[in-house]
């Protein structure tokens, strides 16, 4: 897989491939089209109250493509469960070439000075391909995700794909689809023009952010971490 370039990435995400390496140390790539495919409606995103308290009170500060770098090395990073990697140094090097030509993003959350949160993957016309996210306080990565739902909405992009379900996304209103229905809206999220925003920070994103579904009524017992 010598010839893979960001290029032929962009290509193989519109057709509903992604690559991934067994691990950190690898120089191997693998293409994968899961049978279950997860994505985050972007109408249908569920946020527990105290979890958008956490975002509205603006304790963490949000902001995009500010650290791409340093995002992508700490979903790298081990973790409880996960103590390998698929980001390799050669996923890190496509990636970043993607990033430089506007084609990868970040979300970082900011606790001060310290980076404590966030995500990464590719844009391409009306589709955002979430790869990775990580938290280093309570609920970072997820504050990391609301913001960017709503920076995806106020961009007029009509899919959030996840890879896969776990059971974090599906507290927040993820699903998993057949493929085929997932090529379906894909191809229809090609045809759209949307627009990453330049700012996703609170106040840009407060209107979109509050327009996002949350529960009423008495709150559950142990809202999802």
């Amino acid at each position: 897989m010598d010839d893979i370039t960001p290029d032929l990435l962009l290509r193989a995400y519109a057709s509903g491939i992604f690559p991934m390496a067994p691990d950190a140390g690898s120089a191997d790539l693998s293409w994968y089209l899961p049978e279950e495919r997860g994505i985050m409606p972007l109408n249908g995103m569920h946020v527990p109250r105290k979890l958008m308290r956490l975002v509205m009170s603006g304790k963490m500060t949000v902001t995009a493509d500010r650290a791409f770098d340093a995002v992508m090395l700490a979903c790298a990073e081990p973790a409880l469960g996960r103590e390998t990697t698929w980001i390799s140094g050669r996923i890190r090097a496509l990636y970043g070439a993607l990033h430089r030509q506007g084609n990868a993003h970040s979300i970082e959350v900011w606790d001060g000075e310290n980076l404590v949160g966030g995500l990464y993957g590719v844009s391409l016309r009306g589709a955002f391909f979430g790869e990775s996210m990580f938290s280093r306080e309570r609920d970072a990565s997820k504050v990391a995700l609301v913001h960017l739902v709503a920076g995806l909405r106020k961009g007029r992009f009509t899919l959030l794909d996840t890879q896969y379900t776990t059971p974090h996304l599906t507290g927040l209103g993820g699903i998993g689809l057949p493929a085929a229905d997932y090529l379906s809206l894909l191809h229809q999220a090609l045809t759209v023009h949307a627009v990453w925003p330049d700012d996703f920070s609170l106040q840009a994103l407060r209107e979109s952010i509050a327009s996002l579904r949350v529960p009423v009524g008495r709150a559950p017992a142990g809202d999802p971490p």
